[in-house]
């Protein structure tokens, strides 16, 4: 006879869930605190990062969760900073605002984005996210009227946050703005995953005939997601745009989509503490090796990703995840 699992025990794996996310989101915090005190001569590099964490984050929703193949996701984070950009320089300052502007665009171009690539599937979705993308930047590229063109956007002068801390040279202010929102961020996403939608979406991913069996369609379901992560992909944009206080064409680029990616993949996918190791590991490489050897860190950063795919294929969440399995179960063996 099977012995079935007392009540305790099952209703205690959530609250070990809520646990472990909760010491995830306080060490996201702490490391965030502990970057601004350790490096107080590279914010603006920081919360670069943390800008494009957000891009890497709202990826992970398309292709981690719901299986969608995409290189086109810097179309929506410069929608949300050029969106972000022309309000500032529009008279609109406020550091709150400007998000939601950013987030807003984001939102409504990844409905647009979605609409046009959940009409195919496999390799000319593929293709189709990289057209949205390469036409986006080209048509940023020829309004040169509103977006200036490949000279971009500058002279935007955002308003202190809440009328006190002004965005300085340093980036202190920036920094803190954005770390504050990526937490949030974070949160909003891990409460979002664990949802029913969330777990609808990875069904979709894993065994979309059974869900639609189930009579769920999965054309609103995914379109959906892709709204929800144009305005997380916004809002590092908008986050980009008010720490540089400069929109350019580099914010809407096929480079930038496929970085992401790169970062993605490294980090590991399906796993949103994975975009956010994948995003500072490369970037801190690229950062350290790019200035140790201007001329060939790039062959460098190469060699490092084959070799972290080849040997970590499940990214470098997957094979910290394993590890601590391993360590684990070791300490049960051990134990009396």
């Amino acid at each position: 006879m099977t012995r079935q699992a007392p009540d305790s025990v099952a209703a205690a794996r959530p609250m070990r869930s809520l646990g472990r996310d909760s010491v995830g989101v306080a060490l996201v915090a702490v490391a965030g605190l502990a970057g601004y005190w350790l490096f107080p001569d590279n914010l603006s590099f920081l919360t670069r990062m943390i800008s494009v964490a957000l891009l890497v984050l709202s990826l992970d929703l398309v292709v981690g969760y719901c299986g969608i193949a995409s290189l086109g996701q810097a179309a929506l984070y410069g929608a949300g900073a050029y969106a972000a950009g022309i309000a500032c320089l529009a008279g609109v300052t406020e550091p709150f605002l400007l998000i939601l502007i950013g987030a807003a665009a984001g939102g409504v171009t990844g409905l647009l984005m979605g609409t046009i690539m959940l009409r195919a599937h496999g390799l000319p979705q593929l293709v189709l996210s990289i057209a949205i993308v390469q036409l986006l930047h080209e048509a940023t590229n020829k309004a040169y009227s509103v977006t200036g063109g490949s000279d971009g956007l500058s002279g935007m002068a955002p308003a202190p946050l809440f009328g006190i801390f002004e965005f300085d040279l340093w980036g202190r202010t920036a920094y803190l703005f954005g770390l504050a929102l990526l937490v949030i961020v974070f949160v909003a996403l891990k409460l979002l995953v664990r949802s029913p939608f969330g777990m609808v979406c990875r069904g979709l991913k894993q065994d979309p005939l059974r869900v639609s069996a189930l009579g769920i369609s999965a054309f609103p379901v995914l379109l959906r997601m892709f709204l929800i992560s144009g305005a997380v992909a916004g809002t590092g944009g908008a986050l980009g745009a008010i720490a540089t206080q400069v929109v350019g064409l580099d914010s809407v680029s096929f480079e930038l989509s496929a970085n992401a990616l790169v970062m993605l993949v490294l980090g590991g996918l399906g796993n949103l503490y994975g975009a956010l190791i994948g995003t500072v590991v490369f970037m801190a490489v690229e950062h350290i090796v790019a200035a140790f050897n201007p001329f060939h860190w790039l062959t460098l950063v190469g060699g490092l990703l084959v070799a972290i795919v080849l040997f970590a294929p499940r990214g470098l969440s997957g094979s910290l995840d394993e590890a601590a399995r391993i360590l684990m179960r070791g300490k049960r063996r051990a134990a009396p």
